[in-house]
């Protein structure tokens, strides 16, 4: 079964926390909690949740001005690469904002329109948002999974539970203060991105017009207000209150039309047509809002409910109540329960530096550590057995030389010994050379990294045993060679003098290496075999000599 995954929602209007797990083409949720947020903060509405079950494994929501999606489009080039690309950005990201940012990163799948390159969405967070956020989870004595963008969350919620067809769609998530939207062609993720906006623009409005609390601006716009074309109304401040609203459902409207054109420059797709909206949040609840858009945009507007097909036949009476209640608020909470059950989902996980970390030394470091301390031990019980052994041979050795029929029993014994040891022997010679390999491996790669020119990458990387007598390396004493095969990017000025420089800042970051290198003919390819474990040059090694000896004298 697949793993029980929290999925929290903290909005400015409520907070909502989802738990439950994949359970085949749907989910099954276990646990649903709701709180209004009186303060209309991150901490106010941490603090107003009550739940009844603890929060682990939880894959936290962010949304707002605090949280910026971004899209490149890159090169197809290995991971390693890319993931130094995105790091680059998000630094550079970082030091203009003059603050700390966490950051993740996925490819979107691939775009027909777009050929030869990968369309890459950046996400990042204020640290100091996550901060917040880990305070709360804590103070309910949650674990956090990982942070995720609330429009890639709704991307989950759509993909799994919505109703696809071929066709172009754009979902909104209408929150209080924000609209999280994504488009999907598909079940393909095309753009994803927050907006500052909301319904609370329309309880703005209602303020202002009838100079009322907020609170009462809510109510009015529940009970009396419509965007139904050609509503009737007995009541004068129905009309009113529903002709105060025509401007804010106007930026509804630009808000979903603009996010629609940033698609189409962002990701350079200039024939996108959309066929479909789906609404869901709370906002979308407004009455009316959905047959204002189908007017405006000229497409089918519909809400999205993706708990008709989700499994709450495990929630208490109370809990299933609530939930059906504010279901059009959860549907992102549910989205991040998904992506936090589901290993297959697409996921942008977002973690603080302290907990990426933390997580690193104990998937890495720590193993690396253990790993070290076990092969210590073992080396240490190994030694100190074959030394009992030896010592026990020795004494049979001295007290029965006397005896001749005993003696041929203790040669034998003792032959066999030393076949064995012999074979421990090659077996430590293998374990040397591998060891020398890595290490071979390591520093290669280091300076390779340090050095490789701008517009110049890595295709082909490996590491074998081979044989080079121009090395003095024969068949029968094979050593690991490195070979490394790559290409230049096309239009690279001066591509022979660039190798040049990168074949001598390899030679010099590893004084002992013996290397060949290639530089295609058109200069789009090289090519490069090296290893540090050949025998030394004998002209190198009596220039040596010689220079020893003068020092000498």
């Amino acid at each position: 079964m697949a793993k029980t995954a929290t999925g929290i929602d903290i909005g400015q209007r409520t907070s909502k926390v989802l738990r439950g797990h994949v359970k085949g083409n749907t989910f099954a949720v276990t646990d649903f909690a709701v709180a209004q947020n009186p303060g209309g903060t991150v901490e106010t509405g941490w603090q107003a949740l009550e739940l009844g079950f603890k929060p682990a494994q939880a894959r936290v929501g962010v949304t707002g001005r605090e949280v910026n999606m971004r899209y490149t489009r890159v090169p197809r080039v290995p991971d390693w690469q890319l993931r130094k690309l995105m790091r680059f950005e998000t630094e550079e990201i970082a030091g203009q904002s003059d603050a700390a940012v966490a950051s993740d990163f996925n490819v979107l799948p691939e775009i027909p329109e777009i050929e030869g390159e990968d369309v890459v969405l950046l996400a990042m967070a204020r640290e100091s948002l996550l901060e917040e956020h880990l305070d709360g989870l804590s103070a309910h004595g949650g674990k956090l999974d990982a942070f995720s963008p609330n429009a890639v969350a709704l991307y989950n919620a759509w993909v799994h539970y919505g109703v696809l067809m071929e066709d172009t769609v754009l979902v909104a998530n209408i929150g209080h203060e924000n609209v999280d939207v994504i488009v999907c062609r598909g079940s393909d993720l095309l753009f994803a991105r927050n907006l500052t906006g909301g319904s609370k623009l329309f309880d703005d409005a209602l303020k202002e017009r009838f100079s009322v609390s907020a609170k009462k601006a809510e109510q009015i716009k529940t009970e009396m207000a419509s965007l139904e074309a050609g509503a009737s109304f007995t009541d004068p401040n129905a009309e009113k209150a529903s002709r105060a609203l025509m401007g804010p459902a106007g930026q509804i409207l630009s808000l979903l039309q603009s996010t629609v054109m940033f698609c189409k420059s962002q990701v350079k797709l200039a024939n996108l047509k959309l066929d479909r909206v789906m609404l869901c949040g709370g906002g979308a609840a407004l009455e009316g809002l959905d047959s204002y858009l189908r007017s405006a945009l000229n497409v089918p507007v519909e809400v999205f409910d993706p708990f008709t097909v989700v499994d709450t036949s495990a929630l208490d009476p109370a809990s299933a109540e609530l939930l059906e209640e504010h279901r059009m608020e959860a549907v992102c909470a549910l989205g991040l329960a998904h992506s936090g059950s589901d290993p297959d989902a697409y996921a942008i996980e977002i973690l603080p530096a302290k907990i990426e970390k933390q997580r690193e030394f104990v998937q890495g470091t720590a193993f690396l550590i253990a790993a070290a301390v076990l092969a210590v031990l073992f080396l240490g019980f190994f030694g100190y057995k074959r030394h009992q052994e030896l010592g026990t041979i020795t004494e049979m050795v001295s007290r029965l030389s006397s005896q001749v029929r005993r003696v041929t029993g203790v040669d034998t014994n003792t032959r066999g010994l030393l076949e064995e040891n012999e074979d421990l022997s090659v077996y430590a010679e293998r374990l040397h050379a591998t060891v020398g390999s890595g290490e071979q491996l390591y520093r290669a790669l280091e300076v390779i990294d340090e050095s490789l020119p701008r517009d110049f990458w890595i295709e082909q990387f490996t590491s074998t045993w081979g044989a080079d007598e121009d090395w003095g390396v024969s068949r029968d004493q094979l050593v690991p060679i490195i070979r490394v095969q790559g290409r230049v990017r096309e239009g690279t000025e001066a591509p022979s003098v660039l190798f040049e420089d990168f074949a001598a800042a390899i030679r010099k970051n590893l004084p002992d290496v013996r290397m060949k290198e290639q530089l295609g003919a058109t200069g789009s390819t090289f090519a490069i075999a090296l290893t540090t474990l050949a025998p030394p040059d004998p002209e190198t090694a009596a220039a040596g000599d010689e220079d020893g000896e003068g020092d000498d004298g």
